[in-house]
């Protein structure tokens, strides 16, 4: 007889579930896994030497090779100024890029869990599509829309607009790669809890905005929060696209991605690899906000549940 587990019950509960065998009078129980610990143990040290191998040993070595040289060196190679036009630069395109997909996913998003209409399934392709688009292809097709020799480039050099090797291309290839992270962070969660309370809202007579502002947001705070960090890690650290269409001109156009490609490619080791540092430095900011997210949405969910 096998004892049933609660509805919402986590995976370590059910992997632990146990299992009654009645014979002759006496109940026998065991766990429903019954794996030996060795192969337990095993897994647990294939996965640690794999990340340490592809993860902390690289990230360990960034930093090493950032200060090899002394701190003065690595205090000189980020306060370069190519090198602090390049932080500035990400900077800006991550501050412009996060807000544009934030009001894109939490509006497609809402249109896609609340409402049914034509189209939804080509919504939902084309918020995909920079996952299956190479970065490379997406800056091209950049190109070949706004460049000299593109669709509006005679127009725009009569208008003395730039936006190919400028900053309002780079803005455009990081919102192309960014699209997905919000709005694909939103789209089942606000499946998941229907329209039961926008519904209400709407009865007890509370307007659009109110109803998105007092129900709707606050369901998925943790959610928004969430997708936008991973958009911002995402924006601070695209290459792909935006090498294609920033023309690397030092000082100028050059994120910090490109910066430290110039760097490494002039055997200027030392300074590549402290620009570098701060880039990994962003990602473990990132990784702790995520946590932090993450266990702050839990506590929620089980203040929510014990309500």
């Amino acid at each position: 007889m096998v004892e049933p587990a609660p509805q919402h019950a986590s995976l370590r509960t059910i992997m632990t579930t146990t299992i009654t065998f009645p014979l002759a009078g006496k109940t026998f129980r065991q766990r429903a896994t019954q794996e030996p610990a060795w192969v337990r143990r095993s897994l647990i040290g294939l996965a640690l030497v794999f990340l340490t191998l592809f993860l902390f040993v690289p990230l360990i070595s960034v930093f090493y090779e950032a200060f090899k040289k002394g701190v003065e060196v690595y205090v000189a190679a980020i306060t370069d100024p190519d090198a602090v036009s390049a932080i500035k630069l990400t900077l800006l395109v991550a501050a412009i890029a996060v807000p544009l997909n934030l009001i894109f996913g939490i509006a497609a998003a809402w249109a896609i869990a609340k409402f049914e209409f034509r189209g939804k399934n080509l919504l939902i392709t084309l918020i995909d599509l920079p996952f299956s688009v190479s970065p490379v292809v997406s800056g091209l097709i950049y190109v070949l829309v706004f460049g000299l020799q593109g669709w509006l480039g005679p127009w725009l050099a009569e208008h003395d607009i730039k936006i190919i090797f400028a900053v309002p291309g780079i803005v455009l290839a990081t919102v192309f790669v960014t699209v997905p992270f919000i709005a694909r962070e939103l789209i089942p969660l606000m499946q998941a809890q229907g329209t039961e309370e926008e519904e209400a809202a709407v009865v007890l007579g509370a307007s659009g905005w109110q109803t998105f502002y007092h129900v709707t947001l606050p369901n998925i705070k943790w959610g928004l929060l969430y997708g936008s960090i991973l958009c911002n890690a995402r924006a601070m650290g695209e290459f792909g696209a935006v090498s294609v269409v920033s023309g690397h001109i030092r000082g100028s156009t050059n994120t910090m991605p490109l910066h430290v490609e110039i760097l490494y490619n002039e055997y200027n080791f030392a300074a590549a690899f402290a620009v570098a540092s701060l880039l990994a430095l962003l990602a473990l900011v990132t990784l702790a906000l995520k946590t932090l997210i993450e266990f702050r949405n839990k506590q929620h969910q089980k203040q929510r549940g014990l309500e």
